[in-house]
C-alpha cells in the first residue's frame, strides 16, 4: 500500500459507525471506541478536529484533536489535544499514523490553532515535531505523571510565541478530564 493511496477526509455525523470500527480494531477493545463516542458529543471538546483515513473506500484509520484549555491563563490561545489516534492492526507500521498526524497538524495550523499536546509513545511522536516533557516547558497536565513517563506528555508549538508562557495546567474537555485517562 502507498500512502498516496489514502485519502483523509474530515469526519460528518454519518462516518460514526466507521470511527467506532477503526477504534475497537485498533486498540482490540471498547475503551477508546467509548472515549472517542464520548467526546464527539462533549460541548467542552469543541472545536474538535475529527479525521478518517481511508484505503479502497475502506477506513483505516482515525485522529481525533480535541480543545483544551489553561487553567487561570490570561491569554486564550486556541489549544488542542491528539487523543487518540488509531490505525486499524493490519494498515499499522505503513504510514497511515503519521499521515493522520501531519493532515491534522496542518487543518490545525490553518485554523487558528498555537499549541498542540499528546500523552503518547516517546519515540514516535517526537518524529512529528512534539516536544517531549510539556511540563519542563511549562505545561502541567490534568493530572500528574510519574516522573519515568514525563517524557510521554508532549507539546507541540505551531507558532514561535506560545512557548514564552508561565506555568500553566492543562485542562481538557471534560470527557478527557479525567484520571483513568491519565493512568499507564
Amino acid at each position: 500500500m502507498n500512502t498516496k493511496d489514502i485519502i483523509i477526509k474530515e469526519t460528518e455525523t454519518t462516518d460514526f459507525n466507521d470511527i467506532m470500527e477503526v477504534e475497537k480494531q485498533a486498540f482490540g477493545y471498547d475503551k477508546e471506541a467509548e472515549l472517542v463516542a464520548g467526546l464527539l458529543k462533549d460541548k467542552t471538546a469543541t472545536p474538535y478536529l475529527s479525521l478518517l483515513a481511508f484505503y479502497q473506500n475502506e477506513a483505516i484509520g482515525h485522529i481525533l484533536f480535541t480543545k483544551v484549555t489553561l487553567e487561570d491563563a490570561k491569554q486564550r490561545p486556541m489549544l488542542h489535544i491528539l487523543a487518540p489516534l488509531a490505525v486499524k492492526p493490519r494498515f499499522q507500521k505503513m504510514g497511515v499514523g503519521g499521515l493522520l498526524i501531519k493532515t491534522g497538524i496542518e487543518f490545525l495550523r490553518e485554523r487558528g490553532t498555537e499549541i498542540v499536546f499528546v500523552l503518547g509513545h516517546m519515540d514516535y511522536y517526537p518524529r512529528f515535531g512534539f516536544i517531549p516533557d510539556a511540563k519542563s516547558k511549562g505545561f502541567v497536565a490534568p493530572y500528574p505523571i510519574p516522573e519515568k513517563y514525563a517524557n510521554a506528555w508532549m507539546v507541540l508549538p505551531l507558532t514561535g510565541k506560545v512557548l514564552d508562557m508561565k506555568i500553566a495546567k492543562v485542562k481538557c474537555a471534560n470527557e478527557l478530564n479525567k484520571p483513568e485517562h491519565w493512568r499507564e
